[in-house]
């Protein structure tokens, strides 16, 4: 069973910005041993913070270090967020009224930083906040006073975290893969080897003897908004498509061959072709229809079919391929399913979606206008073929054995630029600009992903939502970071309470979520 993180190693010296380091793993073993690196500070807080790093080989080719930086600032400290509002009239508006209602210690903060791709000029909004207490406790009994006069989406916040200057601290855990030596793989893997339902990563390398590990893309997380453990995004390991793309959004391409990993902006187009002729477009693979989350689909879903991150859409009509990875049944509910075996050969029809998937084969189920395509084109003894083509960077990319592609976003790097395409990839609201502030302006706990100019994989995640031990990181934070890391091109894969990095036994970052460690869809891991 996986342990919590203890370190194993003695304590060294801060370092400096040219210093070259080597460190001392005790005993050395052949997991264990001296790693030379240069390092350059982490460009997190101002330069002369202290800053220490241990390093260890979890296995040949693979280096893993850990970084402590910074300290807690005196001058950050707990409040209340009332509300993230557009103009200064509606926040002046919402200042008035607290004073009416006997708040007087109410403040507004000017936001002034948007997405960096975001075509708007000006502020990004106002925020109404209130208090000031270096007591969480004092915070929240401040939000029930506000709550009990009316006053809702009220938030308990950190001020070391809102994006502005501050002393930290930060933990940090970075895996460097050389895959010249690395004689292993490194793999996506599914939570319990299939699409439905959940995993912490510490099961998921536990249950696959994992040298390392860390939480990999997006997906649903209750029923409301699809499948558990749907990814919501793109999937594909050992050939096989299992989740449609966020059409427009970065993906991360990992090949087990000689190729580089990649990182490009992919989109997928699915097409069922019947015997009869007739073509329809599959808007989805494994996964509840009518429910799109983080949307970027096809076929007019509602309320858009451009990426909005953490917003389901949906869709009146739709066709879904269903395969054995998915699980046993499909999802319920009305409309029309066919059942097609090896051959492309329509066998069963069913007047209900809920029906059991073949392990060799599929189901295609459909509604509203899609059931009626089945109804009239895939009836049974007709052949249906379907057909994925996966576009990255507008050229077509090969699927096979060899392949993985997981989902992620927004791109941090790209040719050793900043590059952060957060608008682009729907991490922008128009309608509520607050939701860019919380999830890429402040600090968030991160998982991201690196390549380097020589093909080597950083895998990093950092702590957060944790005052005293680590404040996390915003988007532009994440990509200096993984810039001054050597990474080229990076890319923002899941955070917040899904970040998470396993080393051997251990589980090295700390879960931000009250209940501990977050079951998760999909990790990335180190197999031997």
């Amino acid at each position: 069973m996986m342990k919590m993180w203890k370190n194993p190693f003695l304590p060294i010296a801060s370092i400096s910005l040219t210093a070259v380091m080597i460190v001392n793993a005790i005993p050395e073993t052949p997991v264990q041993s001296q790693v030379q690196m240069k390092n350059h500070v982490l460009p997190l807080g101002t330069p002369n913070l202290h800053e220490q790093r241990t390093s260890m080989n979890p296995a040949p080719g693979v280096t893993y270090t850990k970084i402590n930086r910074g300290e807690t600032s005196s001058k950050d400290f707990y409040t209340v967020d009332v509300a993230f509002v557009e103009t200064q009239k509606q926040a002046k508006k919402l200042l008035e009224n607290l004073k009416r209602d006997g708040f007087k210690n109410a403040r507004i903060i000017r936001e002034p930083d948007r997405a960096l791709d975001d075509r708007e000029k000006g502020p990004l909004g106002y925020i109404v906040r209130i208090g000031q207490y270096q007591l969480e406790a004092d915070a929240t009994e401040m939000r029930k006073q506000l709550s009990a006069k009316g006053y809702t989406g009220l938030r308990n916040v950190y001020t070391g975290e809102d994006g502005e200057k501050t002393t930290g601290p930060w933990v940090v855990n970075v895996l460097e893969v050389d895959q010249d030596h690395f004689q292993g793989h490194v793999v996506p893997e599914l939570a319990n080897d299939a699409v439905t339902g959940k995993e912490t990563l510490t099961q998921m390398a536990d249950r696959n003897v994992a040298i390392a590990g860390v939480n990999a893309g997006y997906f649903v997380v209750g029923e409301n908004d699809g499948t558990p453990g749907d990814l919501a995004g793109i999937f594909s390991s050992n050939g096989q498509l299992v989740s449609e793309a966020i059409n427009g959004r970065s993906a991360l391409i990992l090949s087990s061959v000689d190729e580089k990993a990649n990182i490009a902006s992919v989109s997928t187009s699915i097409q069922a072709t019947s015997s009869d002729g007739a073509v329809r477009e599959v808007d989805g693979l494994n996964r509840k229809p009518g429910l799109i989350r983080n949307c970027g689909g096809v076929g007019g879903d509602m309320t858009t079919e451009r990426p909005k991150h953490d917003f389901t859409c949906k869709g009146e009509c739709e066709l879904i391929q269903y395969t054995s990875i998915f699980g046993e049944k499909t999802e319920s509910g009305d409309g029309v399913e066919v059942v097609v075996n090896h051959a492309g050969e329509v066998v069963e029809i069913h007047n209900q979606r809920g029906g059991d998937i073949p392990s060799i084969g599929y189901v295609l189920a459909g509604t509203g206008e899609a059931a009626e395509w089945l109804h009239d084109h895939a009836q049974q003894g007709m052949k249906i073929q379907v057909k994925s083509e996966i576009i990255g960077d507008g050229k077509q990319l090969k699927l096979d054995q060899t392949t993985s592609i997981i989902n992620g976003g927004p791109r941090l790097l790209e040719n050793g630029d900043i590059a952060i395409n957060a608008v682009e990839e729907g991490f922008h609201w128009e309608e509520d600009p607050g939701f860019y502030y919380r999830f890429g302006e402040r600090r968030n706990p991160r998982t991201l992903a690196g390549i380097k100019e020589n093909g080597n994989l950083l895998f990093v995640t950092i702590d957060g939502r944790a005052p005293g031990w680590s404040v996390g990181a915003n988007f532009e934070e994440s990509a200096k970071v993984m810039k001054s890391l050597g990474a080229v091109d990076a890319i923002n894969l899941d955070g917040g309470g899904s970040t998470t990095m396993t080393v051997g036994d251990d589980r090295v970052t700390r879960p931000s979520d009250a209940a501990g460690e977050r079951p998760i869809a999909d990790g990335i891991l180190l197999i031997e």
